[in-house]
């Protein structure tokens, strides 16, 4: 499974391409997507949609995995994370990817073990798993890289989960319609 994981932001977006197999996951790329602050936000956010659609043609990931954005007391910069976090939906909705989200405590407990890992922690585990010879840096790329390996790892349980469910329900009618028609055959 290949997954791009988007750290989002708007003055420095990670992004994250890791290639995962059980009991394996390699890095595939990294980057960051860097816009200035002076920049009008909509020509910011535009850049940034355009390096993602880049990212997309030219890794072809499976599925995408964003960082769900949580209310802080900044709420300015909230809203920065999320206006990029929508960007990167969309995005993704656009090529028709599965998109989904991850806390940042999830992230950690999937790479780390411990959902209170700190930064340094959580880098040191991306090295280690990926296989790298030096961390990823800035924080943001090694958190992008988190998220991909979280959703790899978590997400394709997910999938067979959702699979079972879907294969589960497609039955259901197939036994509801058994029992309608014994019971008019006169069965009680």
């Amino acid at each position: 499974m290949r997954v791009l994981g988007v750290d989002p932001g708007l003055t420095r977006c990670g992004l994250g391409i890791v290639d995962a197999r059980p009991g394996r996951a390699t890095m595939v790329a990294v980057g960051v997507v860097r816009t200035p602050s002076d920049a009008e936000p909509g020509e910011r956010l535009l850049y940034l949609e355009e390096q993602l659609t880049t990212w997309l043609e030219r890794f072809q990931p499976e599925r995408v995995a964003i960082e769900r954005v949580f209310a802080d007391v900044n709420v300015a910069s909230v809203m920065t994370t999320a206006h990029a976090s929508a960007i990167a939906i969309l995005v993704a909705a656009r090529a028709g990817l599965p998109i989904a989200f991850h806390t940042p405590t999830e992230v950690k407990a999937a790479v780390t073990g411990s959902g209170r890992a700190d930064k340094a922690q959580v880098t040191s585990m991306v090295q280690r798993i990926l296989g790298l010879a030096e961390p990823p840096r800035p924080a943001d790329a090694a958190d992008a890289l988190a998220l991909a390996v979280c959703h790899a790892w978590r997400g394709a349980a997910a999938d067979r989960l959702q699979a079972l469910a879907t294969t589960q329900a497609g039955a259901l009618p197939a036994i509801s319609g058994r029992l309608s028609t014994s019971r008019a055959g006169g069965r009680s």
